[in-house]
C-alpha cells in the first residue's frame, strides 16, 4: 500500500529514486519492477504500478472491445505505452523518455502514493490539481458518505 506524497528529481539521465520509505515494499511485493502507462485521465502525470498488479489491469484493459474508440485510446495509454522498468542499485527508475516528455515531467515532479499504485506528476501539474477545489455541486453520493 503506498500512501503520501514526495517530492522527486529527475537526474540528468532521466532516474528518479524511490523514496526510502518504499524501497522495501517495491522490492517484496514485484521485486523492483514496476510499471509506467500514461495517465489516460488528467495531463501531466504517469502512473506506475507493481508489475502484478498492472498485468491484471492490463488483462481487463485487453478484454475491452477495440471495436469501441475509446477503448482503444485507454487500450494505447495502459497497454501500448507501458513500459516496465527495474530499479538499479540505488533504488533508481528510468522514466521512459517519451512518456516524460509528453506529461511535461522535467526535473522536479512529485511522487503520489496512491494505494495500489504510484503517480508521477510534473511539479508544475500537480500544484494545479492541488489548487483546485472540489465544489459542491461535484460532490457525488459516495462522497457524501464520507466522515470528513
Amino acid at each position: 500500500m503506498f500512501q503520501g506524497e514526495t517530492a522527486i528529481t529527475i537526474d540528468d539521465k532521466g532516474r528518479m529514486s524511490i523514496p526510502s520509505t518504499y524501497r522495501e515494499t517495491v522490492s517484496a511485493q514485484c521485486g523492483n519492477k514496476l510499471v509506467f502507462v500514461y495517465n489516460p485521465f488528467e495531463q501531466g502525470c504517469l502512473w506506475i504500478f507493481p508489475v502484478r498488479d498492472w498485468e491484471k489491469l492490463r488483462d481487463q484493459v485487453n478484454g475491452l472491445s477495440s471495436l469501441n474508440a475509446v477503448h482503444r485510446n485507454l487500450q494505447m495509454k495502459l497497454v501500448g505505452a507501458a513500459t516496465v522498468v527495474e530499479c538499479d542499485s540505488n533504488g533508481r527508475l528510468l522514466v521512459p523518455a517519451s512518456q516524460r516528455a509528453s506529461a511535461k515531467i522535467e526535473k522536479n515532479a512529485v511522487l503520489l502514493g496512491m494505494g495500489a499504485k504510484f503517480e508521477l506528476w510534473s511539479e508544475s501539474a500537480h500544484q494545479k490539481q492541488i489548487a483546485a477545489t472540489i465544489g459542491e455541486a461535484e460532490v457525488t453520493p459516495d462522497m457524501m458518505k464520507l466522515s470528513l
